[in-house]
């Protein structure tokens, strides 16, 4: 996040104007606040989901029920998306405004164990409070573009074409690895609220293999939601620089390791 806030700090300097800065960066954080306070709203739409009520998915609703008391959090909203890609994503400004969705195909290959680890991993980004967090990073992240975009369409600027071109690129690495930061830490915490980090590594490995044999058409600016990276059958596969999920091995190997200093895991 600092190294965002340089970014910005530079470019705008190089602007020489401090005018236009503020305008970029009052501009970017009305439109992701925005997106923040809507988000759930959003996000359920574009995945096509439905929220459901204990009496419609009795069984679904006790677990999130149960693990949300284990993590200390309020009920969520719980939701199904009509997608036969294995999947799960959370979304809500907040853990009052929570919103755990899972696909129809997860609950179709997933054992319990595996599906409370998957649970967890999504309550986890509630408790760690990730919406906000990437809000913010989005808004440094489109207001560092914005700046850029500012800057080449003045001539009088002295703002170089590298730093046009390399400072969007940079804020978009950083964005992406607070991406990745996060999914390690609400595996942690997933492994945490459920006690059971194994079962949860062996629910990535087959959601990142339901990944890549089952498509799921959604926008691009939705997919850094779901557990795994959901477009990867559509050749959505990035540069680790690029991506916003890290790789599932990774993420497997912690899990073990997290496994080990758990006795009763």
């Amino acid at each position: 996040m600092a190294a965002m806030t340089a970014i910005f700090i530079a470019v705008g300097g190089a602007l020489g104007g401090t005018g236009g800065a503020w305008i970029a960066l009052g501009l970017s954080l009305v439109m992701n606040f925005f997106a923040y306070f809507n988000s759930s709203k959003m996000v359920l739409k574009a995945y096509k989901a439905r929220t459901v009520s204990p009496q419609q998915a009795p069984d679904l609703y006790a677990t999130v029920d149960r693990l949300r008391q284990q993590a200390g959090l309020p009920m969520p909203t719980v939701a199904i998306a009509p997608h036969r890609q294995p999947n799960a994503f959370a979304t809500g400004r907040n853990p009052d405004n929570a919103v755990v969705c899972v696909t129809e195909g997860i609950l179709k290959i997933l054992d319990q164990d595996e599906l409370e680890g998957v649970i967890a991993h999504e309550l986890g980004h509630i408790q760690n409070r990730d919406m906000l967090l990437q809000t913010v990073s989005a808004s440094l992240s489109g207001a560092i573009t914005n700046l850029a975009r500012l800057g080449g369409s003045r001539t009088d600027s002295g703002l170089g074409p590298l730093a046009v071109i390399f400072a969007p690129i940079g804020a978009a690495v950083l964005q992406f690895a607070i991406s990745r930061s996060r999914e390690f830490k609400a595996d942690y915490s997933g492994a945490v609220i459920s006690g059971k980090p194994l079962a949860l590594a062996s629910a990535l490995q087959k959601l990142q293999a339901g990944a890549q044999k089952i498509p799921m058409r959604i926008a691009p600016s939705v997919a850094p939601l779901a557990q795994v990276n959901p477009m990867a059958a559509l050749g959505g596969g990035l540069p680790k620089l690029f991506s916003t999920h890290p790789s599932t091995e990774e993420r497997i190997e912690k899990l073990r390791g997290y496994a080990k200093s758990m006795p009763h895991a």
